[in-house]
């Protein structure tokens, strides 16, 4: 898997389409493959953000989408990839009737239980490297995204979730 950082980091899609009958202009689907680092999940949150100013979003949209976006990819960096090198991330975004559906693709360390975290608030995250799964962040996952699910294959972590947005 290649990857890359910053500004050279691989993404396409185009802008001006429009679905048959479709209010919003059709975001072709985005694909990122970037370096597993705070810097890297920030750099890309950035480009996403811009990408998707097409689909004219509302500001509550576009902030449920970044939120999300934000907990998603920071878990892999601080859970999955924990103490290692920067390692790669793919993320994908396909934009749909239902919604904005987001693939995410690590080679890091299994979830507990190759299962998705509880989201009980009664079990504080904690802080550091040892930080439990399951607190706050994953309760906002929950809270925002739909159709969530995860699968450990070939040694990857592979989450998926759709937002529902226009």
């Amino acid at each position: 898997m290649p990857i890359s950082t910053g500004p050279s980091a691989t993404m396409r899609s185009e802008t001006g389409r429009t679905r048959a009958g479709a209010r919003a202009p059709l975001l072709d689907d985005v694909r990122l493959d970037f370096d597993g680092s705070l810097l890297g999940v920030r750099e890309v949150l950035a480009r996403v953000m811009r990408s998707i100013d097409i689909l004219s979003l509302d500001p509550d949209e576009k902030g449920s989408v970044e939120l999300v976006l934000a907990e998603a990819l920071n878990n892999v960096v601080e859970h999955a990839y924990r103490g290692a090198a920067e390692r790669p991330v793919h993320l994908e975004l396909h934009h749909a009737a239902d919604g904005l559906h987001v693939l995410i693709r690590d080679s890091g360390r299994p979830m507990p239980e190759e299962r998705l975290p509880l989201s009980d608030l009664s079990t504080p995250d904690g802080e550091g490297p040892d930080a439990p799964e399951g607190g706050f962040g994953w309760f906002v996952i929950r809270h925002i995204a739909r159709d969530i699910a995860y699968r450990r294959r070939d040694a990857e972590n592979v989450l998926t979730f759709r937002v529902a947005v226009g």
